[in-house]
């Protein structure tokens, strides 16, 4: 998996039969090289034939080719791409990278192209780590209502009522971006010359929100849509502008506040409260950000690592696990995680998969 961070590439191995989780495998990272991360950010917006897709596209596929060394015997790989447009509202979205071509250079079955059925069908095409997220929920014993929170570059949440027979049963979840995460955040100390990213989140915690701004930012019309709802990862480019005013840590303060207020207040649409939030992704990482949701929320926010599960791994995971139901002809979204009219399986499977 590369998210919206484009930090580089995760691989995870697991063991399931597309419903439960056996076991946990190896874990591996290959960052992106500076000249790999330029390709793909000078793609971003731009659909399949575009200048720079074919760059972008190569990178991507070359990264995680690399990635899986040393990894081991697999039956299969959960290939996302790398996602450099998303527009659900027009039917199309775009991940980078070619699962065939992968295939062939792996000589390894790849199950890729998860999102465009969702989308083509009428769904948003993401959130798609909620099928695993009540996996996770089963495994760990949940009683009552538990919500993951994924804080990548877009933050998105998944509640989970882990007593439903199926992910895909009526009401066994809810998910939907709930607004920008990490990104912004980024994107601000690439500006100011800080690095990709603000390590630890030691200037989101020194630094003072500015209160106004976070109101302001509640003002944008994305919070009164009901879910599930999407976002691209430069739905929210306005803020690194809207902060400028402010000195570093101020304004990484403020993004990192704007994060945790967005998914405050995407608590509303929630069918009862959780009785806890795991954290996953790169904002876990992050003091202030996390000092935040801890201020806004009534129940317990700890990263995932707490329930037992690895939180650089998650996403990977999941891919994995919606490549095994890709494989097995399950479903991989439902009118509950993307807004899609009925359960659906998506995905594209190149090379021979024996199960």
């Amino acid at each position: 998996m590369s998210g919206t961070s484009m930090d580089g590439v995760d691989i995870a191995v697991i063991e399931t039969d597309g419903v439960g989780v056996t076991g946990f495998g190896p874990t591996a990272y290959r960052p992106y090289t500076a000249e790999e991360k330029a390709a793909i950010r000078a793609a971003l917006g731009r659909w399949p034939g575009d200048d720079g897709v074919a760059e972008a596209a190569a990178a991507v596929e070359r990264a995680h080719a690399e990635a899986m060394d040393g990894i081991g015997d697999v039956v299969a790989l959960g290939f996302h791409g790398q996602t450099l447009a998303h527009d659900p509202a027009n039917g199309r979205t775009h991940q980078a990278g070619d699962g065939a071509a992968l295939s062939e250079r792996l000589g390894l079955p790849v199950v890729w192209d998860f999102r465009s059925a969702d989308v083509g069908l009428g769904g948003q095409g993401a959130p798609l780590a909620p099928f695993w997220h009540w996996a996770l929920a089963r495994r760990m014993g949940a009683e009552g209502p538990v919500a993951f929170l994924n804080l990548g570059g877009v933050g998105n949440i998944t509640w989970v009522d882990p007593n439903a027979a199926s992910p895909d049963a009526p009401a066994a979840l809810l998910a939907f971006d709930t607004g920008p995460a990490n990104a912004p955040l980024d994107d601000l100390c690439r500006a100011r010359g800080l690095g990709d990213h603000d390590p630890g989140g030691r200037r989101t915690a020194e630094g003072r929100i500015d209160r106004d701004g976070i109101a302001e930012f509640l003002r944008d019309p994305y919070f009164l849509k009901m879910p599930p709802k999407s976002l691209d990862r430069g739905a929210f480019d306005y803020l690194v502008e809207a902060v400028s005013g402010l000195k570093a840590a101020d304004a990484l303060a403020t993004l990192g506040a704007c994060a945790a207020a967005s998914v405050a207040r995407g608590m509303e649409h929630l069918p009862e409260a959780p009785t806890r939030m795991l954290v996953t992704g790169g904002g876990r990482h992050n003091a202030g950000m996390m000092a935040s949701l801890r201020r806004l929320l009534p129940m317990p926010v700890e990263p995932v690592e707490a329930a037992g599960f690895d939180g650089d791994a998650l996403e990977a995971q999941a891919f994995a696990y919606l490549a095994i139901r890709v494989a097995l002809g399950m479903t991989t979204s439902a009118p509950g995680t993307t807004g899609v009219p009925a359960p659906v399986g998506g995905g594209t499977v190149s090379g021979a998969l024996a199960l």
